[in-house]
């Protein structure tokens, strides 16, 4: 099963579940499904169908995570960033790339074609929708995102939340431990 997220400015808080405590999880959903809704079910989440990213949400709704990786098939780590550079209004791929360079995602050249994939897939999954732009120069596409990537960001913002604590908490003991070293190699 595949999902794909999309974004904008956060609707809703992402609260974290305290250290060791673990939110009920949420139904994945199936990126197929026309309706959107969750096993044929009822939408599990306010606003509509609960998005297989983050992995549990909180009494309000917001959605919380625990771990690395995000839930389902959310591989591409490219995949909430182009939805962000999509939150802001239409643009086209080159825009789009043009946006993930500024924010450095990259220490290379990115790789257009898996930009164009994570766009089509991000179509796919109903995350944004694309119209073919005509006028002055080629037919371009262009790309906007819909009302589910705009709740799927918030799914994201927890799942990068998460993994930013993670990161402090390596960092902390890292440094943690480079002192003790050169504190052990003073003595």
């Amino acid at each position: 099963m595949t999902t794909r997220r999309s974004d904008r400015a956060l609707a809703a808080p992402v609260a974290h579940a305290p250290r060791g405590h673990r939110a009920v999880p949420t139904s994945p959903v199936d990126a197929a499904a026309a309706d959107g809704a969750i096993d044929g079910g009822e939408a599990a989440t306010p606003g509509g169908p609960a998005l297989a990213i983050a992995n549990a949400h909180d009494p309000s709704g917001a959605p919380v995570h625990r771990g690395w990786s995000p839930v389902a098939a959310h591989h591409r780590w490219i995949e909430p960033f182009v939805l962000m550079a999509l939150a802001s209004g239409a643009a086209h791929g080159y825009a789009v790339i043009g946006l993930l360079t500024e924010v450095g995602m990259s220490e290379a050249a990115l790789d257009v074609g898996q930009v164009y994939r994570t766009l089509r897939d991000l179509e796919q999954a109903g995350q944004i929708t694309s119209t073919w732009a005509t006028g002055t120069g080629p037919a371009r596409r262009d790309y906007t995102i819909t009302e589910l990537g705009s709740r799927a960001i918030d799914e994201w913002a927890a799942v990068m939340k998460e993994r930013g604590r993670l990161i402090a908490e390596f960092d902390a003991a890292y440094l943690g431990w480079v002192a003790a070293r050169e504190r052990g190699a003073k003595c």
